[in-house]
């Protein structure tokens, strides 16, 4: 295994980690934008309000994006395993 069998791999997982992550954390930015807005326009500084439909928003995206992860997550793991016998050889 050279170095860039190494670096490709690195760039691999971390092209996954961050097609993984991006729809949670644009959903994150997303609906705390959105309360930030309402907290302004209306004047009211409650704590709960900009964390609890965070968590909503990004409970309702692991549900419906769950499946689409795991997949993802299980296809580059088998890649990967798959390849070890290669990259020693």
């Amino acid at each position: 295994m050279d170095q860039d069998t190494v670096v490709n791999l690195s760039t691999q997982a971390m092209e996954l980690s961050l097609k993984i992550a991006l729809p949670l954390l644009l959903c994150g930015l997303v609906v705390g934008l959105l309360v930030s807005v309402f907290q302004a326009v209306t004047q009211i500084q409650e704590q709960t309000l900009s964390f609890i439909p965070k968590i909503l928003a990004l409970a309702v995206v692991l549900v419906v994006g769950g499946p689409w992860m795991l997949n993802q997550l299980m296809v580059y793991t088998t890649e990967l395993w798959g390849s070890i016998p290669s990259q020693i050889g």
